[in-house]
């Protein structure tokens, strides 16, 4: 069956940098699109970037633009988000998520505080 595992979330300092990781199993992942959500403590999930099956298309929320890179590694089933210039706003649990499914896994909490 279709596993996400979200793993990189801590606690940083707004300014500060963090990877996260999505462990994919369970389906072709180097055939479908992937994406990243997140959702703030008291607001709906949103999209914050997506990334095509072969990694050469991506796109952001505009509240991420140009702090924040997804990427994928299609031989280790693997998805990336670098996230840098982090602010308190992008406190919230990450996400991934593939377009072979509806199905999420248990996200990794990112909290930007000093």
């Amino acid at each position: 069956q279709v596993q996400l595992v979200e793993s990189g979330g801590e606690l940083v300092q707004p300014g500060g940098s963090l990877t996260l990781s999505c462990a994919t199993s369970g389906f072709t992942f180097k055939n479908y699109y992937m994406s990243w959500y997140r959702q703030a403590p008291g607001k709906e999930r949103e999209l914050a970037a997506g990334i095509s099956p072969g990694g050469g298309s991506t796109k952001y929320v505009d509240s991420v633009k140009g702090r924040f890179t997804i990427s994928r590694d299609n031989a280790k089933n693997m998805l990336y988000l670098q996230m840098n210039s982090l602010k308190p706003e992008d406190t919230a649990v990450y996400y991934c998520k593939s377009t072979y499914a509806d199905y999420w896994g248990q996200g990794t909490q990112v909290t930007v505080s000093s």
